[in-house]
């Protein structure tokens, strides 16, 4: 009995520590970033360093709280950086494009974080390009070497800058997650072959075209300011016809007279529930004078959308195409077949 007994008490045993081999590479393959230097790296970017280009599953870096002043460049695959929370674990640096491209004839390194590589999860995270809010009402001058007509190049708060950059890379999420900048393309995921990009519960924030993906792209439950310029969002789908950018539940506010999007390259605008400031301009989605061909005319389409005041605007009011259901409208609906984002 005694024999049986403890044969039993074994395979309990085996059977628990395999449960535990089982959870260890989960914890194990977290990589913690602390600035007091009790996690494996004090910076961001040495974290990112210390992992292969890709991987079979994706690699955790966790970051606690702290002001990490940082640039950031990932070329690497498979990674979620995950902040301890969004409003403390703040990613930042002062970066104008328009001064860098001055020094440097390519945008790889214009933006507080920039993407290359692909299936990037961004979690609890504030990214901001202080840049604008650095400067105020001053203007710098730049010896511009690059630019072989202006010389000197006088820089505005209100230029591009941008938080995020993607390159090339795709499948790229951030969820629960704060972009800021005063000028324009804070959050400028690029591809417009293959890029999918995916967004909610975040807020965004800058200039003129401050949210403006290429490719597909989903944004939901995401709070848009703006802070100056003549669009808030901006998309690019010239390349496929299925190419689409869809806001839904999301809220627009900013200065008096903010106006809420423009194009002026083949795009294909989805707003749905979404809900604007009493103070926007009665400016619909538009396309811009522009020297490029428009293949497939304008797609701009609303569905429940509504301005936080008695009077509403005519040109969001429903008309999405009969052949396309309120229901049908969904991150699968718009990736298809090419990203599962679960």
């Amino acid at each position: 009995m005694k024999k049986v007994f403890c044969l039993v008490i074994l395979f309990f045993c085996l059977q628990t520590n395999a449960e535990n081999i089982v959870r260890l590479p989960s914890v194990l393959n977290k990589i913690v970033v602390a600035q007091d230097g009790s996690g494996h790296f004090r910076s961001i970017q040495a974290a990112i360093n210390s992992l292969s280009g890709k991987a079979d599953y994706d690699r955790v870096i966790f970051v606690k709280n702290g002001i990490y002043k940082e640039k950031i460049y990932i070329e690497q695959s498979n990674i979620i950086i995950e902040g301890e929370s969004r409003e403390k674990t703040i990613l930042t640096a002062s970066i104008a494009r328009d001064q860098w491209r001055c020094f440097v004839n390519d945008d790889w390194g214009v933006a507080t974080m920039n993407i290359m590589g692909s299936d990037i999860t961004l979690l609890n995270l504030t990214v901001a390009n202080t840049f604008g809010f650095d400067l105020g009402n001053d203007v710098v001058k730049v010896d511009c070497i690059l630019d072989t007509i202006n010389k000197v190049k006088e820089i505005k708060a209100n230029t591009h800058q941008m938080a995020l950059r993607t390159m090339h890379g795709t499948r790229i999420k951030a969820i629960n997650c704060h972009f800021m900048a005063k000028g324009g393309d804070t959050v400028s995921p690029w591809n417009v072959v293959e890029g999918m990009f995916y967004f909610k519960d975040c807020v965004m924030e800058g200039g003129v075209d401050f949210y403006c993906p290429r490719g597909w792209a989903w944004a939901e439950n995401v709070r848009f300011i703006a802070h100056g310029g003549s669009a808030a969002i901006w998309h690019d789908g010239s390349v496929h016809e299925d190419s689409k950018t869809v806001l839904k539940n999301c809220t627009f506010e900013g200065y008096d007279g903010f106006k809420l999007g423009r194009y002026h390259r083949d795009a294909q605008f989805y707003l749905i529930n979404c809900e604007f400031a009493a103070n926007m301009a009665d400016r619909p989605i538009a396309l811009v004078p522009t020297a490029n061909t428009i293949l497939w005319g304008e797609r701009i389409y609303y569905y429940n959308c509504k301005r936080q005041a008695d009077k509403q605007f005519s040109w969001y009011k429903n008309n999405l195409p009969d052949y396309i259901s309120v229901k049908q409208i969904t991150p699968e609906w718009v990736f298809g077949k090419r990203w599962n984002i679960l």
